[in-house]
Order: structure tokens, then sequence, then C-alpha cells
């Protein structure tokens, strides 16, 4: 039995098995990093926005180094200090990579680029796109309408910044998105992609399609009127629904 608090009420859960993560840490001991003038500390080495250490001469990668210890993380990571290490030209920077993740909980959470929060703190205004499952057809049919896609833009404009996704299929969903930020790509090149039917990434669609719907204000649909109006009937008004002519 598990016994926790939900708010103020303590409760009883019955499990057939506990898992406890209890992290991570560094293994750098024996290394006489001191001796190669590398500083680290108890969360790992200490190195820059091009994953160099204190000594200009090496470089680090991976959980070793990294705040955000993810496999896909660790591998493009070693991208880039490789790359770094091995070839001139401009440095690349580990403050550029577009880093996903996925907690793989049923269903998945994923989540790219910033959180809303982050995006005030950066002095960047956002918009916030939303879709629930329960208007996707595949999660429908499949059982599985807990869940959203919510993307956020910076005002003004379809420029993605951060994206959540709570699904079966989250991570695998994410991607989509992921390269739309990495490639410059906004909302409205999403809207124009075709999804296969039925599947779940069809919320980013919908998501998409409402991104571009409130670019439909009152004056766009003015002008647009009239010129419905010209091509058909010239300066003639077009007739209400039922009226003859």
């Amino acid at each position: 039995m598990l016994h926790y608090t939900l708010g103020e009420r303590p409760a009883t859960l019955a499990v057939d098995a506990i898992l406890v993560s209890v992290g991570r840490a560094p293994n750098v001991e024996g290394l006489n990093l001191e001796a190669a003038g590398v500083t680290y500390s108890a969360e790992g080495v200490t190195i820059d926005d091009t994953m160099r250490t204190t000594n200009p001469n090496i470089y680090a990668a991976g959980d070793v180094a990294l705040k955000t210890q993810f496999t896909h993380m660790a591998d493009a990571s070693a991208r880039l200090a490789l790359q770094n290490a091995l070839f001139p030209g401009p440095k690349k920077k580990l403050s550029d990579l577009v880093v996903p993740w996925t907690t793989f909980t049923d269903p998945e959470v994923a989540h790219v680029g910033m959180y809303p929060d982050e995006a005030t703190a950066a002095g960047i205004e956002i918009e916030t796109f939303s879709k629930s499952l329960t208007e996707v057809d595949r999660s429908r049919t499949d059982g599985k309408t807990d869940g959203f896609v919510k993307i956020h833009v910076k005002k003004g404009t379809d420029q993605i910044v951060g994206a959540t996704i709570v699904a079966t299929q989250a991570g695998e969903m994410l991607n989509e998105i992921t390269l739309a930020i990495v490639a410059g790509l906004g909302l409205k090149t999403l809207a124009t992609v075709i999804h296969a039917y039925p599947t779940q990434s069809e919320a980013i669609k919908k998501v998409a399609d409402g991104y571009n719907r409130t670019r439909l204000t009152p004056r766009i649909k003015r002008l647009f009127g009239a010129w419905l109006r010209w091509t058909r009937h010239g300066d003639a008004p077009t007739p209400e629904i039922g009226e003859k002519k």
C-alpha cells in the first residue's frame, strides 16, 4: 500500500510495486581533473556554451556536463563537442539546440521550447493555441481522449516558441513541432501539411488551422466579401441565402 497526501487529505493507493528514482551523479573520481585544469563540482564538469571545459583543449559532453540528462541530449552534445573540437570556424553553441523531452507515462507528456513563464521572463509576448484530443477522431476511436496539443507562438506572428503535448503517442507527435522550430517553419506552414487520417497527429493540424482562423479579421472578411461580390456580380451586392435575384 502506498500512503500519500493529496492536498491536506491523506490517501492510500494499492499498488503492485514502487519504483524509486534516486537520480544520477557524475563519475569524475580518480580522473585527476585538477592536474588538467578542469573545474568540476558535485553537479559535474564545468563547461561553456561551446562544450569547452576550463582547459581550452578539453571538451566534455553528456550527463557528466549537462543539466538536461537525456540520452538524446547526450548524443547531440557529443556531436557538437566533436565539431567544435576538431573543425575550424565559428563554434556551435549548446544554447542554440532545440531540445525536446518526453515523460513516458500514460498518456505521455512531451515538451519542446519555452513555457509561457519562460517566454515572459525573456520579454516575449505569446499567444497560445490548443486542441483537446476529444476533438480528434483517432483519439475518440481508440478511446484515448485524455490529452491535448498546446502550441505557443510569438504574439502577432506564427513563429513557434514552444509546445506541450499530452497524448498516448506524444513523444512521436512532438518531433513534427521540433522540426518546425529548427527549420523556422510556423503554424501557417503546418496548416498546409496533409496529415494521414485518422492519426493523433491531426491534432497538430487542427491547432494550426485554429491559428489561421485568427488571421481572418473583420476587416479582411469585409474585403474578402467585397472581392467575391466583384468577381461574381460586378458591383451588384451578393444576395442573401434564399433570396431570389
